[in-house]
């Protein structure tokens, strides 16, 4: 085992640390009995304790079941970030079952493949979204809604510009099998005993399916505490720290980084429900917010504000993220206004978030970090599966207790994606990376993304980082497009700052990375747009701008 990396921890942060064998919903009735008139979310301005959390918690269990829902049972979560999201998830929990939280982007049809796929009978939903969910009722085995209004959490006399599915008014909606939130909430049913164990399924997020179908990634209560223990400690974060929740609940790292760990600590939660740098600001400023987890394409849009000063966000001590390395122009002027470094991480769905952290204190840039407490990770050839050393180019491997227990009903997935060393188990992650003399990890691409021009690997997050050197770049993406000659070459979209519009050319970019890149790596092409494709997390959608450019069958020049 790898073990330069150790030194590198946070004081006082062990090299390994002991996973409670308790649950997810003791978490919060332990913060809900030792802070009962703490703040436990605060919606735009609108607060809620922890009594008030859990006592809700358990009267939604209560209507669950009453409902039919069982021990093991799949329940669809189908909301955007809000006080009815974090309750929900815990009333599911508190009912003894799963949660399968959905990305509220989805279609009626893409909602139709998850509730098949797990056999899905009870949904929780927000009123914005309940027409999606409708006609399922009689076409899939969903039998149950429960439908939320985010206005019913949030005081609508607020001078902060609130979305608009949160203005609406809660709608009167009728039709049988469906109840309104705050019916259930009223209808007085308390919960059986708990029955679920540190060793049963909690949650099961779905991969996003890039590679084909989505898949349900089965998380046990052990496996989500390995991390919220982790990131409590490795963060610093106590009962006094204040967390701005602006990832998706949805995705992994927001619903660990901002909502389990937070909880379990006692902690109040800043919560959006969708993102505006104006309103971000100003609840930084308001509530004096330590703690941000965010995405790099949310930082660099918060950066680009032209009313942020130093003063605004001066309460900060903590702020980092993953899914895409952060440019070091963007570090840098983080750091010239904050004096914080941020500090990058590395995980997926299949390790409910983080494996590899940055360390607050000597974070390195475009860097994953160094493998989290308990966590052990090495590099292997992706064909021969030989270990490979320092500054060699290989598939990451990872063992640690936030592995999750496989995909749902995918046996065969399942013997491919997880491989024996040295008596262990180690998924393999699919993400090509390298490490340094001290252990810290820095990825190179996912290995579907490479550019293969005229035979040599061209890293699209290479010239990515590169590109945001140049000081008109606010935003770029990089894919390879076809090209007769080369087979492949590179093709960089490109997101100029507002004071550059219209004075920087497509031709200025080009020549300027050919001062600075390998005559094989910088772009041929590149294509000024006003935004790019994102996932609701913040990830930008090469996969969508890459199959756009094949179907034009563009000819590079």
């Amino acid at each position: 085992m790898l073990t330069n990396h150790f030194k590198f921890y946070p004081k006082r942060v062990p090299n390994s640390l002991t996973v409670p064998e308790t649950t997810l919903v003791d978490n919060l009735e332990i913060s809900a009995r030792r802070f009962p008139n703490k703040t436990a979310i605060n919606y735009y301005g609108t607060k809620m304790s922890y009594k008030e959390v859990f006592d809700e918690v358990v009267a939604l269990a209560g209507y669950l079941q009453e409902i039919d829902v069982s021990k093991g049972d799949y329940v669809l979560l189908y909301m955007q970030n809000s006080p009815q999201w974090i309750i929900s998830f815990y009333a599911i929990a508190r009912a003894n079952a799963v949660v399968v939280p959905i990305n509220p982007m989805n279609t009626s049809e893409e909602l139709s493949f998850y509730i098949k796929d797990c056999d899905i009978k009870v949904a929780l939903v927000s009123q914005e979204l309940y027409e999606k969910v409708n006609p399922l009722m009689e076409k899939t085995s969903l039998e149950q809604v429960v439908v939320a209004a985010y206005s019913d959490y949030v005081d609508l006399d607020t001078e902060l510009t609130l979305p608009t599915e949160v203005c609406t008014p809660r709608q009167t909606i009728t039709r049988p099998n469906l109840t309104l939130w705050t019916e259930a909430l009223s209808a007085g049913y308390n919960p059986k005993e708990i029955t679920a164990t540190a060793d049963d399924l909690v949650v099961m997020p779905y991969t996003s399916g890039t590679t084909g179908l989505p898949k349900g990634c089965m998380h046990t209560h052990k496996n989500v505490q390995a991390n919220v223990i982790t990131v409590t400690f490795w963060q610093t974060v106590t009962s006094d720290s204040i967390h701005l929740l602006t990832l998706p609940l949805f995705h992994v790292t927001g619903m660990l980084h901002s909502l389990h760990g937070p909880l379990a600590a006692g902690c109040e939660i800043v919560v959006m429900t969708r993102w505006d740098r104006e309103v971000a600001l100003k609840l930084i400023e308001k509530n004096k917010v330590t703690h941000w987890t965010n995405i790099s394409t949310m930082l660099i849009d918060f950066l680009a504000n032209a009313n942020l000063n130093k003063e605004m966000i001066n309460t900060l001590e903590i702020i980092g993220g993953g899914g895409a390395p952060l440019p070091e122009a963007v570090g840098e002027k983080l750091y010239e206004l904050t004096g914080l470094r941020y500090a990058e991480g590395y995980g997926l769905s299949e390790t409910i978030s983080h494996t590899h952290f940055n360390p607050p204190d000597r974070p390195k840039m475009q860097c994953l970090g160094i493998p989290s407490p308990n966590t052990e990770s090495k590099i292997i050839d992706p064909k021969t599966l030989k270990e490979l050393g320092p500054g060699e180019e290989g598939e990451i491997v990872v063992n640690g207790p936030q592995i999750f227990q496989g995909y749902y009903n995918r046996p065969d997935e399942n013997k491919s994606v997880f491989i024996e060393i040295d008596g262990k188990r180690f998924f393999r992650t699919g993400d090509i990376a390298k490490y340094d003399e001290e252990g810290y990890y820095f990825i190179v691409d996912r290995i579907k993304r490479m550019i293969n021009a005229s035979g040599f690997k061209v890293w699209p997050t290479e010239v990515e980082s590169m590109l945001y050197k140049h000081p008109a770049i606010q935003q770029a993406c990089v894919v390879g497009v076809p090209d007769p000659k080369r087979g492949e070459t590179v093709k960089a979209f490109v997101i100029l700052q507002e004071k550059d519009k219209g004075k920087v050319s497509e031709e200025e970019i080009i020549e300027w990375s050919k001062r600075q890149m390998s005559a094989y790596k910088y772009p041929r092409i590149v294509e000024f747009r006003e935004q790019l494709p994102t996932t609701s997390s913040g990830k930008l959608l090469w996969r969508q701008l890459q199959e756009e450019e094949k179907k034009k069958g563009k000819v590079a020049r």
